[in-house]
């Protein structure tokens, strides 16, 4: 549809004024010269791409690689040398928790050469709960599983007792089974408490 220029004595050019479909009417417009409509605007091809019929223009896009990380060659200088200096940082914080582990394991490892094997455990567990700042993490999990090893045994002790008492006259399948894991159960907390 080709739109209606009016043109006035001035030589201005006017879109003349037009109705719209619910019956009010649209002003007259002034445009310059070499205006042209948006309606009358040709759609932009890609003169490269060219869809077959029938295929979607999802389908026939080229697909991008996935990026290296390192030297794209799609990248400014500047976005380069963050990444360098990205995958420097990671190195060495990678390398900084190696060596903290490796202090921790020779701090323990000197600590029980230098304790005899007849030493009380109280003597032994102190300093090394004392020392260990980094290693605070794995001490205070072996600390909560020895804590629970110990639950479950006084658990274990007073089901025993209440068996003997009379008070459980029949012991159900579970606690026959929490009955019978209690020398596993010990073994497993002096193995703990050494190895603390």
């Amino acid at each position: 549809m080709a739109t209606p220029y009016v043109t006035d004595e001035t030589g201005g050019k006017y879109i003349a004024s037009t109705q719209r479909p619910d019956g009010t009417w649209r002003k007259q417009r002034r445009v310059k010269e070499g205006y042209v409509p948006q309606e009358e605007v040709p759609v932009y091809e890609n003169k490269y791409v060219k869809i077959a019929p029938g295929l979607s223009p999802e389908a026939t896009a080229p697909v991008t690689p996935s990026r290296p990380e390192g030297g794209e060659p799609g990248l400014s200088k500047t976005a380069k040398r963050n990444l360098k200096r990205k995958e420097k940082r990671r190195q060495q914080q990678e390398k900084g928790e190696a060596e903290a582990l490796s202090r921790t394991l020779d701090k323990v490892s000197l600590e029980e050469t230098a304790q005899p094997p007849n030493a009380p455990q109280g003597s032994r567990a102190a300093p090394t709960a004392a020392s260990d700042q980094p290693d605070s993490a794995a001490t205070t999990e072996k600390a909560k599983k020895i804590k629970n090893l110990k639950k479950k045994l006084r658990q274990v002790e007073e089901l025993q007792q209440r068996i003997q008492a009379g008070e459980v006259s029949q012991p159900s399948k579970e606690q026959l089974e929490k009955l019978a894991r209690r020398r596993a159960l010990e073994e497993e907390l002096e193995d703990l408490e050494l190895g603390l």
